[in-house]
């Protein structure tokens, strides 16, 4: 499947696509790669994220010309994630040497989630994050539906969105857990029309421990051992 996507017709295909969406619907709507969101958000909204595609049929197309298509061109992707609704912190384009598999992964942090509805990039994506008014928050996210055209083979490739939230999770519909950080992962066809993600939450109250905190721990333990030292003399 991905050969036939980079011949020269297709090519033409996806350059007109890319005039009318962005980077991250290309990406997701293709079905034939590989997609982590892996997002932090924190008790006040805000938070980061990392968007990391890759190809898993590395023996298909050359990985020169794999870097050459718009979706894993570094300067394509600087243009396409420069946003004033977020922060673009890096990209990186990639060739994993042990399996051939060409990356690209894009960091960006925000000051509020909800914001980057208002990018381009992720039109469409609906994040929510809604306060109950008792302090849970209810965090919802659109995942958009996938061609069927072009999922084939769907089950070489997985889509997963990562999130890890700073609080206690009441309810949520993901499909894995470990601690605060919950798991969707589909294979393309699993999609059909769309999902959302859905969690239910407290955050915590402070953000990360102050380090003045630890200062003062410290101090404490010196002066708790200093009069058990001196006792013990």
């Amino acid at each position: 499947m991905i050969s036939n996507i980079f011949k020269l017709k297709r090519k033409k295909a996806l350059s007109i696509l890319i005039r009318i969406f962005s980077v991250f619907y290309i990406v997701l709507l293709s079905g034939c790669l590989n997609y982590i969101q892996d997002v932090n958000i924190y008790p006040d909204g805000s938070g980061k994220m990392s968007l990391h595609y890759w190809s898993n049929l590395p023996y298909d197309i050359n990985s020169d010309e794999l870097k050459n298509l718009t979706f894993f061109s570094p300067d394509f992707l600087k243009k396409e994630f420069s946003s004033k609704y977020y922060n673009l912190e890096g990209i990186r384009v990639y060739t994993d040497s042990t399996d051939g598999t060409t990356h690209a992964i894009i960091n960006i942090t925000f000051n509020n989630i909800d914001s980057l509805n208002y990018s381009r990039t992720f039109q469409g994506s609906e994040f929510s994050l809604i306060d109950d008014g008792t302090g849970v928050k209810i965090f919802t996210q659109k995942i958009p539906s996938i061609k069927n055209g072009l999922a084939s083979d769907s089950n070489k490739y997985n889509i997963t969105y990562k999130y890890t939230f700073y609080g206690k999770i009441y309810d949520d519909n993901s499909t894995e857990r470990n601690g605060r950080t919950l798991t969707w992962k589909f294979k393309p066809n699993e999609i059909g029309p769309g999902k959302t993600i859905y969690v239910k939450y407290k955050p915590f109250k402070l953000r990360e421990t102050p380090e003045w905190i630890y200062i003062l721990m410290g101090i404490v333990i010196i002066i708790v051992m200093f009069y058990l030292l001196r006792k013990s003399n």
